[in-house]
């Protein structure tokens, strides 16, 4: 089996890569070899590829920026993404594609998890093209959709901070105060257990959409909290609304997703949030400098 990773280099595609190769020939590519922005190179990189599955890790992820660089966002996360689903289907390749919590939102008393089945309601601009990307690709005839959310892994830990966790570890050296959101409740999902999972479900030949995260949930004030606890700093958290932290696109109140479709299938619950926090702190600290 030929298994060609688009956006190998990012957080889940680096581990998603070495997992993959269990399954057979893994071929890494990147934005030189497929810019999603760029319908001219989708087709000839497919067609030359011929993948069995094709697995897309790249996204246009930046939600704020996104409310006013609509084209960009567009183009990657729906047009591209598209245009990816046809070519695929055109030489038979089966298309796994992550998309997100922040398909939903629109809900303000939700308390109970999105399932698979639950009306898409996205609140901001990001969102709305994430949800025609996965749109796009269930018009496939073999396709793998994964909705996860706040994803984090070792090989975004570099000194620039390229996850949440990041951010919060070199934030909480600082001495600073810190004021984090306390009103939007997912959960944040380790790349290592997105990755089994994932694997796990081409093994067993699965289509159609699944949720993927890491059980349980917590708000983002929650998830900073336990990141200091694990890590042994005491900054001065302060827990504030969305509407004080002022983000200029809006983001749901509850975006947690039920992956009870996904343990129906033979997949394995991926374990708790915290838990995955305290083998990514592991890890990171015995990451190869």
């Amino acid at each position: 089996m030929k298994i060609a990773v688009l956006g190998a280099a990012g957080q889940l595609g680096r581990d998603l890569c070495p997992r993959l190769a269990a399954l057979g020939e893994v071929v890494p590519l990147s934005r030189a070899d497929i810019d999603l922005a760029k319908p001219d190179t989708i087709a000839p990189a497919v067609t030359a590829l011929r993948p069995d599955v094709f697995v897309n890790c790249a996204a246009y992820n930046f939600v704020d920026k996104a409310e006013t660089e609509m084209d960009a966002v567009g183009a990657v996360n729906a047009g591209g993404v598209a245009d990816l689903a046809r070519h695929c289907r055109d030489i038979g390749a089966k298309l796994v594609h992550f998309s997100t919590d922040y398909a939903f939102g629109r809900d303000h008393a939700r308390i109970i998890p999105y399932t698979e089945i639950d009306e898409p309601a996205p609140v901001n601009y990001y969102a709305a093209c994430k949800l025609d990307g996965e749109t796009g690709v269930l018009s496939a005839r073999n396709h793998l959709v994964l909705r996860t959310c706040g994803l984090y892994g070792v090989w975004g830990s570099g000194g620039k901070g390229g996850n949440f966790v990041e951010t919060m570890l070199r934030l909480g050296a600082s001495g600073k105060p810190l004021r984090v959101v306390n009103d939007q409740r997912c959960t944040p999902s380790y790349t290592a257990d997105v990755a089994a999972a994932t694997v796990q479900l081409l093994e067993r030949g699965a289509t159609g959409l699944f949720h993927v995260v890491n059980s349980g949930d917590c708000t983002w004030y929650e998830f900073a909290a336990e990141i200091f606890r694990q890590a042994g700093l005491n900054p001065d958290l302060i827990p504030i609304t969305s509407a004080e932290f002022g983000a200029a696109a809006k983001r749901p109140a509850y975006s947690v997703l039920s992956t009870a479709k996904l343990t129906s299938v033979g997949v394995p619950a991926l374990r708790p949030w915290p838990d995955a926090l305290a083998a990514y702190l592991t890890e990171r600290r015995n990451k190869p400098a």
